[in-house]
């Protein structure tokens, strides 16, 4: 009871019921990702938008940043062709795809961030001054 009540009103915990219930009705499924994400179209050109409807049901929470570049450009019309559709082959180069670790452990923390636990600024060996306005 608690997933159905959890489903019907919130949508950060994965797809609410109306959108479970559209994409069964009218959703055709084009292909799945590493992390689980189903992507799915809806055929023809929707009147509302001029384009074709195209969304994601995450695997867990709703969390855009676990979308990977390929299928965020499908989902965003950048591209025509999904990602299941296509040999694609990342370059040797490309690092694979994280999400958003912002809020969590594993968050990044460059140089200079005062939640970094390393030092902050350099020791300058005395030739630092610590500037006061006068009196």
């Amino acid at each position: 009871m608690k997933l159905f009540l959890l489903r019907f009103a919130t949508w950060w915990n994965g797809a609410t019921l109306n959108t479970l219930l559209y994409t069964r009705r009218f959703g055709e499924l084009v292909g799945e990702d590493q992390f689980g994400n189903r992507y799915y179209r809806r055929p023809g050109i929707d009147p509302s938008l001029g384009f074709e409807r195209r969304w994601v049901i995450y695997n867990g929470l709703s969390e855009a940043s676990m979308t990977p570049p390929g299928w965020n450009g499908w989902l965003h019309q950048t591209v025509d062709v999904p990602p299941s559709a296509e040999d694609y082959k990342p370059h040797p180069w490309e690092e694979p795809h994280i999400g958003n670790p912002t809020g969590t452990p594993a968050a990044i923390r460059p140089k200079g961030s005062t939640l970094n636990p390393t030092p902050h600024r350099q020791s300058t060996g005395g030739d630092y001054e610590a500037w006061s306005p006068g009196p």
